[in-house]
């Protein structure tokens, strides 16, 4: 039996079971007015969903920075609770890789999609694989782009106490942005990028990946000219 997690001050659990989708959830409970800090979450055996909501007191487009630093939180949470060779790299698009494959990700919505409108609320969701099932051979040789936490040497770590872990990080995470820690959360997260100089394609538009805005909008050079690319492009129809 999985224990409900204990999550620290100003954030609020509430679970579903099932196959609930706690993205889903937590959109439709932030729709009809719930706290800021509330953390929707469905553990499973195979898998940790989770998804967060923030009340932004900023425009969208800065609202927006919440993904990379739920990411960077993911990272500093995995890397307190897992052996000392895992590695936790992110992707721009909100992939979580471990050990070069992926791992899971995140999503975001919002209220609107004005990027200089300030939306009522804005949700992370997090999908994160925990052992390997439903990919048919049951052989992980067959897909080394994808890969598990039991597959990468973290098969004893509990999910309840990763995702209050996640919850914790994160939380530090928004106070120090809130304090004027932006330089920090961009530094924080650059280093984990893999992209970053790499050729990527991002819808129609291929390019090198140089960098990003202080909003964490995608700087894409092609042959003649940079494109920026702002973050607000993720947002879940």
């Amino acid at each position: 039996m999985i224990e409900e997690p204990r999550f620290p001050p100003l954030i609020i659990g509430h679970e579903v079971t099932g196959q609930a989708d706690p993205f889903v959830t937590a959109c439709g409970l932030a729709a009809r007015g719930c706290d800021g800090g509330t953390l929707v979450h469905n553990l499973q055996a195979d898998r940790l969903r989770a998804a967060m909501v923030f009340a932004p007191e900023v425009p969208l487009r800065q609202a927006m920075a919440m993904m990379p630093l739920c990411g960077v939180g993911f990272q500093n949470a995995l890397g307190a609770l897992a052996p000392p060779e895992v590695a936790v790299h992110l992707q721009w698009d909100g992939t979580i890789k471990v050990n070069g494959a992926r791992c899971g990700g995140f999503q975001v919505a919002a209220a609107g999609d004005d990027p200089e409108d300030e939306p009522e609320w804005l949700v992370i969701g997090l999908e994160l694989a925990l052992l390997p099932t439903g990919r048919g051979d049951g052989d992980a040789g067959f897909t080394p782009d994808i890969t598990t936490l039991s597959e990468e040497g973290c098969a004893d770590l509990e999910a309840g106490l990763l995702l209050e872990a996640w919850a914790r990080h994160t939380l530090n995470w928004i106070n120090r942005w809130a304090d004027g820690g932006r330089s920090a959360l961009h530094e924080a997260w650059i280093g984990l990028v893999q992209e970053v100089g790499d050729s990527v394609q991002i819808g129609e538009r291929t390019g090198t990946f140089v960098g990003v805005d202080e909003d964490f909008g995608m700087l894409l050079r092609d042959k003649s000219t940079t494109h920026l690319i702002p973050l607000t492009r993720l947002l879940a129809g």
